[in-house]
């Protein structure tokens, strides 16, 4: 058995060049055979993820000692700046397999928002996988317990560009607000942690799946609050941009004694669009029929019956072809 390794990948941006320097040839080598691929798949295989206080890098490592067991391909988890950073990766020929935001790889199939005159046609999708929770977290020190609270305050918001920070504009425009109306701080999800507790920002947005590590080791040192979204705004969100859904924080969750209101979108799995069919119908079914193995919460959401669902872009032919056969 091979064992699974996690690389650093700290610096993919949405250029993706420095990974690609780094790399040379190797990530186009060609074999065949492997995996059940075809002579142009890889003979590695690096999921790009994000950062290490998200959901996505722990499910990512598991997917990745799944996919080299079952695959006998080495597959390597790495941390990245997450959705949109890692579209532009795939596209650029950085990885082969990546975790985004369904908005975020609708945007990039289009070429809107963060991908405006770049539109990448060279990813599919692999599946949805769990809803991508957007929290408003704050503590109770803030005083913030309404959007209406956020006006002039520091509030993180993600970097530019990113899953998050578009999540953020949309929530705002909702309610009547702008990125004007608030001090935007564009903070990943430990930073935004490490400048809660320490109390220089007020709240920060994080799109994740719950429990995010992140708000968890905030909620070891303070008293957590989540910004609800009530339902007269989520009804307007979902109308206006319907990769929405309702969603809500659980009673229990950080030490919330009840469940809060709010939204989501959906993670999901990407791949480039040139590995084989036959590969990633060895990499889908590997992922969707050992979600046994992954030991994180959000692994008994992940089911082959829902993994079509949300789902805004192309999906690739071997995925398609495994979950037509697990119907």
């Amino acid at each position: 058995m091979l064992k699974k390794k996690f690389g650093l990948f700290a610096a993919v941006t949405l250029a993706g060049s420095v990974f690609l320097a780094g790399c040379g040839d190797d990530a186009a080598t060609e074999t065949e055979g492997e995996g059940g691929g075809g002579a142009s798949d890889p003979e590695f295989l690096s999921i790009l993820t994000g950062g290490t206080t998200g959901t996505y890098y722990p499910l990512g490592g598991a997917m990745a000692t799944i996919v080299e067991n079952e695959t006998g391909l080495d597959t390597t988890a790495e941390v990245s700046q997450a959705s949109a950073a890692n579209m532009t990766a795939l596209a650029d020929g950085a990885a082969q397999i990546a975790f985004v935001q369904t908005d975020t790889a609708f945007y990039a199939a289009e070429g809107s928002n963060m991908f405006e005159g770049e539109k990448i046609d060279t990813v599919s999708a692999i599946g949805a996988l769990y809803p991508e929770t957007i929290q408003l977290v704050t503590t109770s020190n803030s005083g913030i317990a309404s959007f209406d609270d956020l006006a002039g305050k520091k509030i993180s918001v993600g970097a530019p560009g990113s899953g998050t920070y578009i999540n953020a504009e949309q929530l705002l425009e909702i309610h009547g607000m702008t990125m004007e109306d608030i001090d935007a701080q564009n903070l990943d999800f430990g930073e935004s942690q490490e400048s809660l507790q320490s109390g220089q920002i007020d709240a920060a947005f994080i799109t994740a799946g719950t429990p995010t590590g992140a708000v968890e080791s905030l909620s070891a040192t303070s008293d957590v609050v989540i910004v609800p979204v009530e339902q007269d705004k989520a009804d307007a969100l979902i109308e206006k941009y319907p990769y929405y859904a309702n969603d809500v924080v659980p009673s229990g969750t950080y030490g919330l004694t009840e469940e809060v209101p709010t939204v989501s979108v959906l993670a999901m799995l990407v791949v480039q669009n040139e590995l084989s069919e036959d590969l990633v119908y060895d990499i889908t079914k590997a992922i969707y029929e050992n979600t046994d193995q992954i030991q994180h919460a959000k692994a008994e959401l992940i089911k082959a019956e829902t993994a079509l669902d949300g789902i805004g872009i192309d999906i690739h032919p071997g995925a398609q072809k495994y979950f037509d056969e697990a119907k």
